[in-house]
């Protein structure tokens, strides 16, 4: 057994690919999950303190090295800890696949707006922005996150003001304090007001300067590694703010640097009518004029798909960040998830920025997802083994770690949830799942492993300190305010319904 090893025992294992096991446990060794099994199989359960460890060092080769060796490590070896899960549920931790940060320290903002109203009260407060509000923001956002179940975020950010710091290294720089695996989608918007688009010029950059800062982007930051906690992608921010060179040339570079495309698509029937306006053709038409669909692509919500857009995505690869809060909040509609799920094409889960989806929980993303598709088409639309799956593998299909992430089994790595279905209230729903995907309140997390590494333990963030991380986004908050104030934006009343 390797130093460092973790047993977890004695709990319900939802691994999401294959039978979920009632009372087993969970085996790991350095990052990764050795082995998953019914606590009957598990070796050297009975016999580990007398002959196991023999047996595994003789044999090694064989059935019987695993047998000996965790044997000799349940007996009582000092290399191996032990995690009792009586009464918790094990998923793999979850994924999230669309958000935005630096928007933890403008909630509340523009309550009750559509998506361009709103996008266009929040700009020139955004534009204020420095490092210093980026990574606290981003430390409060990712810690709630990992509260919330969360072993792996992505983060769209796409503006970036002049003179205020590394923006993208700051959001860099909380996720490795907090300890988890951060997908950061470098973004930008080239196309403002003076040239059709939505945002004001103040908040927009040079086609050149996008391509070289995305690139070193890349190359400071991209991991490519199996165990990798930082991969970047690539992500221009959308149709209405994006020129059609500048979603050409990303693609490219992008593809040149082995890395992922996402954008936003599809979210508002607003911008259906300016890409028909503009562009003459719907967004997915678009997306494929300028060979934005395929396997190395995820779309952020793609509410408004027709039967043909779901047929290219699931013959292309391409991939979808369902976000049910926001699209909600902001009125834009309900994705198609449960059509999107039966032609085949791939759907993952994410928050979205906090400021369209104040206070929102991953783990409650499933249910919020669950609800709106038996809303839409009935009570047999989404079941919440699948919620549990968008929130997962679909999440990591994404993300393009599907064979790191996602599942729990053995050679996958060690990214696992572990919630306490048992405490009273809780107590009477039989089924793990049910009790996780359907309750308005999460279940307890009693642990949360990246890596084998713990994030959260009993509710408490481990990485870092837990209030201060909470701290640092109010601080966040307030200093964006004062700096959007400095600059004569009025922020008081943008925050008011």
């Amino acid at each position: 057994m390797a130093a460092g090893a973790v047993l977890i025992e004695n709990v319900y294992v939802a691994p999401v690919a294959g039978p979920e096991i009632e009372s087993g446990y969970i085996r790991i060794e350095g990052d990764r999950i050795a082995a998953v099994g019914p606590m009957t199989d598990l070796p050297g359960a009975t016999d580990g303190a007398t002959d196991g460890a023999t047996d595994g060092a003789t044999d090694g080769a064989t059935d019987g090295a695993m047998g000996g060796a965790m044997g000799g490590a349940t007996g009582g070896a000092t290399d191996l800890t032990r995690i009792d899960g009586t009464g918790c549920l094990a998923t793999p931790g979850l994924v999230n696949t669309h958000h935005h940060l630096y928007q933890w320290a403008s909630q509340g903002l523009a309550q009750d707006a559509t998506l361009f109203e709103w996008l266009v009260a929040s700009y020139e407060v955004w534009a204020a922005m420095d490092a210093e509000v980026v990574r606290d923001a981003a430390l409060a956002g990712l810690g709630h996150l990992a509260l919330s179940g969360c072993t792996t975020s992505s983060d769209h950010h796409y503006l970036f003001p002049k003179g205020r710091g590394d923006l993208f290294a700051a959001g860099v720089e909380a996720a490795r304090e907090l300890g988890i695996r951060f997908h950061p989608a470098r973004g930008s918007m080239d196309r403002g007001a003076s040239r059709g688009g939505l945002p004001p010029d103040v908040v927009v950059e040079r086609l050149d300067e996008i391509l070289a800062a995305t690139a070193d982007a890349i190359d400071a930051h991209h991991d490519p590694s199996f165990s990798s906690k930082l991969r970047v992608a690539v992500a221009p921010c959308s149709p209405f703010s994006v020129s059609a060179d500048l979603m050409t040339k990303a693609a490219e570079l992008a593809r040149d640097k082995g890395v992922r495309l996402h954008t936003h698509l599809a979210e508002t029937l607003d911008e259906e009518r300016l890409c028909l306006e503009q562009a003459g053709v719907r967004p997915v038409d678009y997306m494929e004029k300028l060979g934005w669909l395929g396997p190395d692509v995820w779309f952020a919500h793609t509410v408004h798909l027709s039967d043909s857009d779901i047929d290219r995505f699931a013959a292309t690869g391409t991939g979808s960040a369902h976000c049910p809060s926001s699209n909600g909040r902001l009125g834009a509609g309900i994705a198609r998830v449960s059509e999107m799920l039966r032609r085949g094409a791939n759907v993952g889960l994410g928050v979205d920025g906090a400021a369209s989806s104040e206070l929102t929980t991953l783990s409650g993303e499933m249910r919020q997802a669950l609800l709106f598709q038996r809303a839409r088409y009935g009570p047999t639309a989404l079941t919440a083994r699948q919620a549990l799956e968008l929130a997962t593998l679909g999440g990591a299909r994404n993300l393009g770690r599907q064979d790191e992430l996602g599942t729990l089994e053995p050679g996958k790595l060690a990214d696992i949830a572990l919630w306490r279905v048992d405490e009273p209230f809780a107590s009477a729903v039989t089924d793990p799942v049910c009790a996780l995907v359907f309750a308005t309140r999460q279940p307890p997390l009693a642990r949360l492993l990246a890596g084998g590494e713990t994030l959260v333990e009993d509710g408490e963030l481990r990485t870092v300190a837990h209030d201060a991380a909470g701290r640092a986004g109010a601080r966040a908050h307030r200093r964006l305010l004062r700096l959007a104030e400095d600059r004569g934006v009025a922020t008081t009343g943008r925050f008011r319904s």
